[in-house]
This record gives C-alpha cells, structure tokens and sequence, in this order.
C-alpha cells in the first residue's frame, strides 16, 4: 500500500515492505545470489557480511592482493564506505570505484563522517563521485555536506534530522545522477525527481556499530539484481526497517542492543526466506 503527501513542493510516496513489488526487489537478492564486494572498515565489517549473507549474497570485503582490480568488474554490486579510509590507502579506494563504475557494475557510496571537519578527508570523499555512484547512501549530516549545504556532522553521527536532508539530497541526485538515501527516523530516497518515504525501524539501530554502513552493503546487494537503482534503494530501505521492526518485537523494550543486532539478522534472513 502506498500514499503520498506534499513536503515543500516535492511530492513524497510513503512505501514499505508490505508493497508486494518492494518484498519482491528485495527477494530477488536470495533467489540469484549475487557476489557483492566491498570496501568498510574493520568496526562495520563482521555486520555488513552478515546482513549481505541474511538475505543471500555472496561478500567479500577488504583490499587483498588484486581485489580492487579484479572484483569490482565481476561482481554483481559494490560498496564503498569510506571509513575504510582507516586500513586502506585513497588509491586503493580510488581505484575500486573507478574499476566499478568502467565495468557498468552498480556501486554504492557511504561517505561516512563527510561535513564532520576533516577538510581533506571530505574532499577525497568528494573525487569519488567523479566516478559516478548508483547510489550514494548516508545519513542527514554526511549527505547535507555532499550536497554542498551546512551541516556539521559529530563524527560519525548526524546533528541534522533526515526530514531536513530531502531538499539537499533532491538537488545531489539531479546533478550527479545517483539515487540519494537518507536514513533517520524516517528514511528518504530520490532520484533528484520522485522522493519517497520509509517509515518504521526502532531507536536501536543507532545504538548498534556499523548498522548504518551495513544498510549501505544491502543496497548494493538489492542494487545487483533490481531492474532499477530507486526501486533497489526503496527495496533495501523498507526490508531493513521491517527487519528491525520484527527484531524489536521479538526483544521487547528491554531487549539491549547487542541482542538486537543479532535479532536485525535474523529478521533481514526471515524476510529473504
């Protein structure tokens, strides 16, 4: 079921996991399995392979021998979450996306703790999009900065609300092409035309390391075998909120959030199943 309001001029469609062609984009990932390589750092890496194997990818993740040549142009989606920075050198980054983006295979950016001051940092961020992403997925304060607009970022973590994000991250999809998500209480994706509205979710997300750069991995699996980038964004979004949903069910209120990462994969592997 689907409906839609108006913020701000720009009309917003409201999906979830419960459209049958959103369920559907996302079960494609368990039924072909794709290859997803990507780039993380070491916090988010053990998360973003378990959420990939949850809902039937294939990962591999770091910079090993000749990795960032070979798998970028045979495997079905990347992503590169630009914390890896911390273990892998810029070239290396550089060249990952570059090979992904020569090779026509669907990559994803996650420009993790952009805006939050590290000047050079932002700007090397920033060469990546040279090699034009598929999807470029953050939260308010690292996207806000993408797009050029203020919004200082407290390492890691957002200072902005996603609502706020929508008119930045409308006009960052129009100019370099790549589908924008925002994700927050309620998460947003747009292709610099249609914006639409992922709902639910719980609070615990943001308490557990790495879920945030997982949800990046996800949609690069969703992205290898979705007919279209925004229906892969919308499909990844709606089944990682559904997932926490049913992991936050499944504790209760009293449920920490150690238990509930643990739960947010079962939830993502019940869901592909």
């Amino acid at each position: 079921m689907t409906d839609t309001t108006t913020f701000e001029a720009t009309t917003v469609e409201r999906r979830s996991f419960d459209d049958a062609s959103v369920a559907d984009t996302f079960r494609r990932v368990a039924t072909a399995a794709p290859f997803v390589y990507g780039l993380t750092n070491y916090i988010a890496a053990n998360l973003s392979a378990n959420v990939l194997l949850a809902a039937g990818a294939g990962p591999a993740i770091g910079a090993g021998a000749d990795w960032p040549t070979a798998f970028p142009a045979g495997a079905g989606g990347v992503w590169i979450n630009t914390a890896t920075v911390m273990s892998n050198d810029l070239d290396t980054v550089a060249t990952v996306a570059r090979t992904a983006h020569a090779a026509g295979t669907p990559w994803v950016l996650d420009p993790v703790a952009n805006g939050a001051g590290a000047t050079e940092y932002d700007a090397f961020v920033r060469s990546l999009l040279d090699h034009r992403p598929t999807i470029i997925r953050g939260n308010a304060s690292e996207l806000i900065a993408l797009a050029g607009g203020d919004a200082l970022g407290k390492g890691v973590e957002t200072t902005a609300d996603s609502v706020d994000a929508v008119p930045h991250i409308t006009d960052l999809a129009a100019r370099t092409g790549a589908i924008v998500a925002v994700s927050g209480p309620i998460d947003y994706i747009t292709d610099g035309r249609r914006v639409v509205a992922i709902g639910g979710g719980d609070v615990r997300l943001t308490q557990v390391t790495g879920a945030g750069c997982s949800l990046g991995a996800l949609n690069a699996a969703v992205a290898a075998v979705a007919d279209d980038p925004f229906d892969a964004a919308v499909a990844a979004h709606a089944a990682y909120a559904r997932a926490a949903e049913t992991a936050a069910a499944r504790l209760g209120p009293r449920g920490g959030s150690g238990s509930f990462a643990t739960a947010l994969v079962d939830g993502l592997w019940e869901l592909a199943n």
